[in-house]
């Protein structure tokens, strides 16, 4: 068997693939490392693929297009490491029988525990006590916070970061809707959850937690008319894109001090250094850090590695994304 291993030195190597993996992938078959600090060109890559069997890709992996496919001659497996795979699939990939596999369950796993963490923080306020103590200050006698028990909480979208996030949130005995227009009611149900109407989300809901990917559909998906059904006092979650709200309005509404919110993504990155929304105290901003932890790196490429096994042994994959999959993914 023979193996490409397209991710360049640095972090993001080292991270997904520490020692104990990249001994992991050795044992497979013949590997070629990509032992410089980029990733490969268009030519590159295509001159690289010829007799590959196995294509390890990460974040920067440009697109296998028709002519970047032109040498591979043996391709079955591109295994991606990273969570979206619509960045690098073509048609022409899937037309030639090439199983595309993704990090997304191991990511999406990560990103539902950052929501919890995220709530949590806001609804208890614990950024701003924490900066109370370190001023050397206490709780003042009208002191007020919240917890997550027994409250209602909505989602946008329904894919695999909020299946796992139902079942983390199930012992603080919530009550969960959920909008996704690709998801049955049945589907919902399974679950435990009550699907609805989008407004129904903003309207309802004290908590709202945004699971949409980036693609032309979904832009400014949330917009004004929605914000503006945000509940006094709620909280809005994006983990997301964030471009799938708008954020220039966002901000407006924010400035009110109507309602909070936890931002782990936006419109765009790195967030600009005079964004008001650096300045806003009901928001708590992340530098898109939801997930996976650094920590979860390896096991995205130690469940790829399962799934080729899995595949040279003929059982179903678990980490397979197909071309309907991978066109509503992030692009």
């Amino acid at each position: 068997m023979n193996i490409l291993v397209t991710i360049p030195n640095g972090a993001t190597k080292d991270t997904f693939m520490p020692t104990e993996v990249k001994k992991a992938i050795n044992m497979l078959g013949n590997v070629t490392w990509n032992e410089t600090n980029e990733n490969y060109t268009e030519q590159e890559l295509q001159e690289k693929l010829e007799d590959i069997d196995i294509c390890f890709t990460g974040w920067g992996t440009i697109r296998f297009t028709d002519d970047v496919l032109k040498n591979a001659n043996k391709l079955k497996i591109i295994a991606h490491t990273a969570g979206t795979v619509a960045p690098i699939i073509s048609e022409e990939l899937y037309a030639k029988g090439v199983k595309v596999l993704s990090g997304n369950k191991v990511f999406a796993e990560s990103v539902a525990e950052s929501v919890v963490a995220y709530i949590l923080a806001s609804l208890r306020d614990i950024p701003h006590y924490s900066n109370v103590m370190r001023q050397g200050g206490w709780k003042t006698p009208d002191y007020y916070n919240q917890g997550l028990l027994d409250q209602t909480i909505g989602l946008v979208g329904f894919g695999e970061i909020p299946k796992y996030l139902v079942g983390m949130l199930k012992p603080f005995h919530v009550k969960i809707m959920a909008f996704d227009k690709y998801v049955s009611k049945e589907k919902m149900a399974e679950f435990g959850v009550e699907k609805v109407e989008l407004e129904d989300v903003f309207a309802q809901c004290q908590i709202i937690s945004v699971h949409l990917p980036k693609t032309e559909d979904t832009y400014h998906m949330i917009d004004e008319r929605l914000i503006k059904l945000i509940p006094n006092g709620a909280l809005l979650v994006n983990t997301a894109r964030g471009s799938v709200i708008d954020e220039k309005f966002l901000t407006k509404e924010l400035a009110t001090n109507r309602f909070r919110a936890v931002l782990d993504v936006f419109e765009q990155e790195p967030l600009l250094q005079d964004n008001p929304l650096r300045s806003m105290k009901n928001a708590i901003l992340i530098p898109h850090m939801g997930g996976p932890t650094t920590d979860r790196r390896k096991y995205a490429t130690l469940a790829l590695l399962d799934d080729i096994k899995r595949y040279y042994e003929g059982k179903p994959l678990t980490h397979e994304i197909s071309f309907a999959h991978a066109n509503l993914m992030t692009r």
